[in-house]
């Protein structure tokens, strides 16, 4: 910890995903990705063009420069780099070399996910259902930083392990789009933290001064969140097999003491979840691939900063039926939609303190809020909210996290601009809006001037002027 409050070298900035803002996927001639047989039937929208990132990157950077941030999280995509088994695209390498030598030079820091909820068609309809695709995926890892180690040092293995096994196989709103199958989703979760011990180890190996880490998104269920990473706690705390399930069961008390189980009508359904999941899930027994891969870790950690995601934790407030009222009219699909989610400054600052607890710096790799846009046009969020208040109130949990003793060190947004959000162009995240001709917009989907907020935030912050955030009157 730094003498002044607010560390000077605090890494503010953006994140995003490759399939999100590139473009040029699944389309004729295209790389394509587990996403492509959903896009050919119509059952999602195409990507397409996306933010054109791909020939685009320096313009959209220079919006990062501007606001006065110090990185820029991105996803190297296997399948660019990877289009079919064993060849390796040499234009693809160059390119992304090109990108991440923008980011330098621009006094970024390149944050590098290597898995962002896509991976190469060729690998099959179920891989990480399977000992082979989570083996591949791992000697992805190890391929990346070959490639790409001597422009980045910082990297994400996979993102959100946790919700995208849930939406593949309990939500069943990422391709094959299986629901209700709670067997899969923890396979999915097991091989998946799998290929991240192992991944670790030899980006470790290949980068001994590397930060690596994955982050889950924050769950009010300890089984789909806080149990994925005490696997890889237990072993930085050299947990033998006989003090395993009594850590474990403290582990979990203290999630739950940690975080709330939800408000008003959703707090009994909430506790009744949690106490399925409990009943579901022997946590002594849970993720046996990846406790293996564990046990014959050889390097004395498997994180190195503690990451998370931060939007709408409580899974109880997720359900809701169909024909609900929304931003725009009635909603006639199962679940809440994103631009519903409900801001909650001091619910986030339970999770970073958790997140804090075990003697990691924390780094919040996604956060963000959204605004629903079709095409009628913009329509504004029914609880009022604005990304003004979201980032003066959200950045306001991180000050008073600092007051708190957590040593957070990292806030990257979401997003840069409006973006392709798996399936969709309705979802709109961005510092900048995405106009309907593809340019982006100076201000936010809702006609905000954001970017000027967050260029506020983080130069007072630096400068430890606090009053230009809200910081949370409760730390629950």
């Amino acid at each position: 910890m730094t003498s002044d409050l607010w560390p000077r070298d605090f890494d503010f900035g953006v994140a995003t995903a490759g399939f999100q803002i590139e473009g040029g996927y699944n389309g004729p001639g295209e790389p394509r990705n587990n996403w492509a047989a959903w896009e050919d039937e119509g059952r999602v929208a195409r990507a397409g063009v996306a933010n054109r990132f791909w020939d685009d990157y320096e313009r959209q950077l220079d919006l990062v420069v501007a606001m006065g941030l110090t990185s820029f999280r991105l996803s190297v995509e296997w399948t660019r780099v990877e289009p079919r088994p064993g060849e390796i695209d040499q234009v693809a390498v160059a390119r992304y070399r090109d990108i991440l030598s923008a980011v330098r030079e621009r006094h970024l820091r390149p944050l590098v996910t290597l898995h962002h909820f896509t991976n190469p068609e060729w690998l099959g309809r179920d891989p990480w259902l399977n000992d082979e695709g989570w083996r591949r995926l791992a000697q992805w890892y190890d391929l990346a930083v070959q490639l790409f180690g001597d422009l980045c040092d910082a990297w994400i293995t996979s993102n959100e392990i946790n919700i995208f096994a849930f939406n593949t196989y309990m939500h069943g709103i990422f391709p094959p789009g299986r629901r209700n199958d709670f067997d899969a989703t923890m396979t999915t979760i097991d091989h998946l933290l799998a290929a991240h011990v192992v991944g670790y180890q030899s980006i470790k190996q290949r980068q001994p001064h590397s930060v690596v880490a994955t982050n889950n998104y924050s769950f009010s269920i300890y089984e789909l969140d806080r149990l994925i990473l005490d696997t890889l706690y237990a072993h930085h705390y050299s947990i033998g097999a006989a003090e395993r399930e009594a850590w474990l069961q403290h582990r979990r008390d203290t999630h739950y003491d940690t975080v709330p189980a939800g408000r008003g009508i959703y707090r009994g359904p909430e506790e009744a979840l949690r106490r399925w999941a409990a009943r579901r899930v022997d946590t002594t027994l849970a993720l046996p691939t990846a406790q293996r891969a564990v046990r014959e870790a050889t390097t004395a950690r498997l994180m190195d900063v503690a990451q998370l995601d931060y939007y709408a934790p409580t899974v109880a407030e997720h359900i809701t039926l169909p024909g609900h009222r929304t931003a725009g009219g009635r909603w006639p699909k199962l679940g809440r939609p994103l631009w519903d989610d409900r801001p909650d400054p001091e619910m986030f600052l339970a999770y970073v303190r958790e997140a804090g607890q075990d003697q990691l710096p924390v780094w919040v790799v996604e956060n963000g809020m959204c605004v629903r846009r079709d095409d009628r046009g913009a329509w504004p969020r029914r609880d009022g909210w604005t990304r003004e208040r979201y980032l003066r109130e959200n950045i306001g949990a991180l000050v008073r996290a600092r007051r708190l003793g957590v040593d957070v060190t990292g806030y990257w947004h979401w997003t840069l601009i409006d973006n392709f959000e798996w399936g969709s162009y309705q979802p709109r995240f961005g510092i900048h809006g995405l106009a309907r001709d593809g340019t982006f917009l100076a201000t936010d989907t809702a006609g905000d001037k954001v970017a000027d907020v967050y260029r506020e935030i983080a130069t007072g912050l630096r400068e430890q002027d606090f009053r230009v955030v809200v910081e949370p009157a409760v730390a629950r």
